[in-house]
C-alpha cells in the first residue's frame, strides 16, 4: 500500500517517526525545524542530531514545502 508524501514543514514528531528512516527521531526534527527555521531540502535533515548520513532517499516519504507558511 503506498502511502502519501508529508512535508517536512508541517509533519507533527508522530508523523515523522512513522517513516522508517526517521523513527525515533521526529522531536529532534521538529525542534530543529522551530530552531532554525523551515527547511528548504531533505539534505538538511543532516544536520538534526542522530541524523547524519543515516537519512538515504526520503523523497517517496517527504516533500519541502517552503510555501506552506507564507501570507495568503
Amino acid at each position: 500500500m503506498a502511502r502519501a508524501t508529508i512535508d517536512l514543514n508541517a509533519a507533527t514528531a508522530e508523523e515523522l517517526d512513522e517513516i522508517p528512516a526517521l523513527r525515533g527521531h521526529g522531536f529532534e526534527i521538529v525542534r530543529t525545524r522551530e530552531e532554525r527555521g523551515r527547511f528548504t531540502s531533505l539534505r538538511q535533515l543532516d544536520e538534526v542530531p542522530g541524523l547524519a548520513g543515516k537519512t538515504g532517499d526520503l523523497t517517496a516519504s517527504l516533500t519541502v514545502d517552503d510555501r506552506s507558511q507564507e501570507p495568503g
